[in-house]
């Protein structure tokens, strides 16, 4: 198969010939048709995830078609359209057991804890717990963009943010998790104050529901300018980006009782980052982490997908070959796409023929 691999950490990725992945008895192996290219992947490739072992395919927001199938898999077959939560769940320990798959003790994660989906076939765990069937008229691409960021900005805005209609709610960052919770929150009837320093992605963030948009590099101080846009502070704020800053704008932008979700990774140097913990206690704040969404939770939300009211086929802004890839990738810290890249591993090669047929 033809995938990206890189083989140290922030070197230049290349497209190269690999073998074939096998599925394990409780697992399959998917042939991708659609992958996204996500923040959290960069983070990999700089060195920043201490479970991935060198060389490495990177990737983790899949959809695609079930190829081969382990002998202990029950649930799938062959031919099946599927698209997997970026936590492949063990299926047994005590945190499967009740349900909070997204957090399990045993989880593996594609594109970190093995080869990825920046392949044309990717190997997945625990296929008969963490596969998602796809609805027969649902694009690839959309249910790419899925898998890491919508589903996670769907849980971290609904499940563990409680929206409620009419409250305000902050995001900071609006790639593609923030945009996928602006337009989570503003269909479930919030208020949502988009920040960033990009006036594409708060372009997109007004086209997707947002009520106010905030220019974080024109304000000295992005946390009291949601106060005061918000007439107080935000009831609901997210950090959807992941840095010490936004962290602690989203924290210090909320009103009293307010709920601060993190949801972007935040990498250190030493491995901590400073959060104001005295307004924290002042105002009663709640400070929660978002970690994906369990493969049982997603019926609800891809009801929502089908009927209309929420649609992330409009956050996909590009769409790329696997040879523009390793690019895309080195690019996302500079300059990242606004919106969500997806990565067509088998897509035409510009001016070439199409990649072979799947055997």
């Amino acid at each position: 198969m033809r995938a990206v691999v890189f083989e140290r950490y922030g070197d230049p990725a290349e497209v190269r010939e690999l073998p074939d992945p096998s599925p394990a008895p409780h697992g399959v192996v998917v042939r991708v048709e659609a992958t996204g290219l996500c923040r959290s992947d960069w983070h990999g490739w700089m060195g920043h995830d201490p479970d991935i072992t060198l060389p490495h395919v990177p990737g983790h927001e899949l959809a695609g078609v079930v190829e081969a199938v382990g002998g202990r898999v029950t649930r799938w077959r062959p031919g099946d359209r599927v698209t997997v939560p970026f936590v492949c769940a063990c299926g047994s320990c005590p945190s499967c057991a009740a349900g909070d798959q997204q957090v399990c003790e045993r989880q593996t994660q594609p594109g970190f804890h093995h080869w990825g989906s920046f392949a044309e076939y990717v190997a997945l765990d625990h296929a008969d717990v963490n596969l998602v069937a796809l609805p027969d008229d649902m694009a690839y691409g959309t249910a790419a963009a899925l898998g890491c960021r919508f589903a996670t900005a769907f849980r971290a805005v609904v499940q563990q943010g409680r929206v409620a209609a009419g409250e305000w709610v902050a995001v900071h960052g609006c790639g593609g998790v923030g945009l996928s919770a602006v337009m989570i929150a503003a269909a479930s009837g919030a208020r949502v104050v988009a920040v960033d320093v990009s006036p594409r992605a708060l372009e997109l963030a007004r086209r997707f529901g947002a009520a106010e948009c905030l220019d974080a590099a024109g304000v000295p101080d992005p946390a009291a300018a949601v106060r005061e846009l918000t007439g107080g502070g935000a009831h609901l704020s997210l950090d959807a980006l992941g840095s010490p800053a936004t962290c602690a704008a989203s924290v210090n932008g909320l009103r009293r009782r307010g709920r601060h979700v993190q949801v972007g990774l935040l990498p250190s140097a030493d491995g901590t980052t400073p959060v104001p913990l005295a307004r924290a206690i002042a105002l009663e704040l709640e400070l929660l982490g978002s970690h994906g969404m369990a493969a049982h939770a997603y019926p609800g939300m891809l009801r929502l997908v089908r009927t209309g009211v929420l649609r992330p086929d409009l956050l996909v802004t590009r769409t790329i070959t696997l040879d523009a890839a390793p690019a895309a990738l080195a690019a996302m810290d500079t300059a990242p796409a606004a919106g969500v890249t997806v990565i067509e591993p088998r897509r035409r090669r510009p001016g070439g023929p199409p990649f072979p047929a799947a055997g």
